[in-house]
């Protein structure tokens, strides 16, 4: 059997557009070119039955080595918390002091954005530190 390489992680959201904006700030993603015969997203939106507007938007890595982004409008609320959430891999590499300085660094960032701090969870003798945090949406997410 082959291995999967490529796939698609996908939010259900209220407001997917601000949604993927937020997480293209985030990861540095950018929103794809509109599909052939559409000069913008809004022209493409605007095509689409009453229903349909609005109901999704991607996200993409510029260097097409991360997967793709989705975002789906759904009628209910976020509810409990994440199955799965994404781990924004920010002090690879580092330890200790200088470590949490990136990860608090970042965290500021990211509130500036929109973002909830959670809580810091500090290293012990089996984990580095490690922030979780919420989206615009209160899907949890954690920097390390």
């Amino acid at each position: 059997m082959a291995s999967i390489k490529k796939f698609q992680v996908t939010f259900d959201c209220g407001e997917p557009e601000r949604v993927a904006r937020f997480w293209c700030e985030i990861l540095g993603y950018v929103i794809p070119p509109p599909p052939e015969g559409f000069a913008t997203w809004d022209d493409y939106t605007r095509s689409l039955p009453p229903e349909r507007q609005g109901a999704g938007f991607v996200a993409v890595d510029p260097s097409g080595e991360g997967p793709r982004l989705y975002f789906q409008r759904v009628p209910e609320g976020k509810v409990v918390k994440n199955r799965v959430h994404l781990d924004v891999r920010v002090g690879t590499g580092l330890v200790g002091d200088e470590r949490l300085a990136t990860l608090e660094a970042e965290c500021a960032r990211l509130v500036a954005l929109g973002a909830v701090h959670q809580r810091t969870l500090l290293a012990d003798e089996e984990n580095e530190s490690c922030i979780v945090m919420q989206d615009i949406e209160g899907n949890e997410f954690c920097i390390d």
